[in-house]
């Protein structure tokens, strides 16, 4: 077909394309970045060399920082299908872990590595690309790409999809795909997430030196007691699996931990530390809240110490995409064509801006071909994978 011979052709475009991509650090102010205006500088003019009408939709964060949105439609068909990569990039972390600098790109063994190459730079570019071999190849399309380019999805998606949702750029009637999650053989597409939960946990004791600790009370000590007795708990009322998902089981992490004292013999007066929490959709966050409240009040009883629990934050689950939907007929359609797989359904814990558009009322599924190194150091994209993706998407819509 002319169209996947096309985006084949464009192998080594979408490589150099990368890593000129990844050079510009879009990462999220709230993090310490500058936001990806200058990133979506970049891949407007890149649009626009295409041929495209980009619409750039841009708002000013509380850091006084712009945030960009480029949207593109072609195509005259009466049902839309938008394809939906975020541009922002979480921080490299630590820097001793990287074997390169994260934002220098480069290609070995097949795999382009570098900050944001895998999330969600493989979206970003396969779906770019799909859309040039569309408009190239001179075939009109059966459906309206939509493409979009988003911001903020790191750090809650308050610049990104939430405003486009407000503005009215996407309608219930259209059908999404989201290439922010994948198996490395591309055969599987997510149709549910899991509720997530961050809660932050604030234990108050009263600081003393650690010669004489009698006469405090060990802020750390309570920790540990209220860490073990609530994930005992947690794990004990929320027990249920759903096959569906993977993993099967609601999780329950202790991440974060904040900097208590500065010397070792100080008893700690304070200990703040969070908990991540990917629930079952059968189960309400309310309920899990009720039971933090309820271990927490049992552990000041027994300590004498008083805790405080605060939601970083809450996103209910939503009630899986019908097996049936059009977007999910169609995706699987396209993966059978392009890679000779049938691609099974499945719900994770993780979570994509696909829940606003669901929420919202539009079809979405989840899916490209990807390994599983998102955020992580030395992180890659599989160039043959980034390159089948376009073909895949590009095929729906001819």
């Amino acid at each position: 077909m002319e169209v996947l011979k096309l985006v084949e052709s464009y192998k080594q475009d979408m490589i150099s394309t990368m890593i000129r991509m990844v050079a510009i650090p879009a990462i999220s102010p709230a993090s310490g970045g500058e936001g990806e205006s200058k990133r979506a500088d970049f891949l407007e003019g890149l649009l626009k060399k295409m041929g495209f009408e980009v619409k750039r939709f841009e708002y000013i964060d509380d850091f006084g920082k712009k945030r960009s949105n480029l949207i593109v439609e072609y195509g005259n068909a009466p049902q839309k299908i938008w394809i939906l990569s975020h541009i922002d990039t979480v921080s490299p972390g630590d820097l001793s872990l990287w074997k390169h600098d994260p934002f220098k790109a480069f290609v070995k063994d097949g795999k382009i590595y570098g900050r944001g190459t895998n999330d969600n730079g493989q979206g970003v570019i396969s779906s770019m690309f799909a859309l040039k071999a569309l408009k190239e190849s001179g075939v009109i399309p059966k459906f309206t790409f939509g493409l979009a380019l988003v911001a903020d999805e790191e750090v809650g998606s308050d610049y990104g999809v939430k405003r486009l949702l407000n503005e009215g750029v996407f309608n219930k009637k259209d059908l999404a795909i989201v290439p922010d999650w994948g198996a490395p053989k591309g055969d599987k597409i997510e149709i549910a997430e899991k509720g997530i939960l961050w809660l932050k946990f604030k234990v108050l004791g009263k600081q003393v030196h650690a010669s004489t600790p009698e006469q405090g009370l060990n802020a750390y000590r309570v920790s540990v007691k209220l860490l073990n007795l609530l994930d005992a708990e947690l794990h004990k009322r929320f027990n249920k699996t759903d096959p569906i998902f993977e993993p099967g089981a609601s999780t329950f992490e202790m991440t974060k931990h904040e900097a208590n004292v500065e010397s070792v013999n100080i008893v700690p007066g304070t200990e703040t530390f969070y908990m991540d929490c990917r629930v079952l959709p059968e189960y309400s966050l309310d309920s899990v809240i009720g039971v933090a409240k309820s271990v927490s009040k049992q552990v000041e009883k027994q300590t004498n110490g008083k805790i405080k629990i605060e939601i970083v934050s809450r996103d209910e689950a939503l009630k899986p995409l019908p097996k049936d939907s059009r977007i999910i007929q169609l995706l699987q359609k396209s993966i059978k064509q392009v890679k000779r797989k049938e691609a099974k359904l499945v719900g994770i814990g993780g979570g994509t801006v696909a829940k606003f558009l669901r929420e919202y009322g539009i079809e979405s599924a989840v899916w490209s071909s990807q390994d599983d190194v998102a955020h992580q150091p030395n992180e890659y994209a599989v160039i043959s994978n980034m390159v089948d993706d376009a073909k895949i998407f590009a095929n729906m819509f001819v």
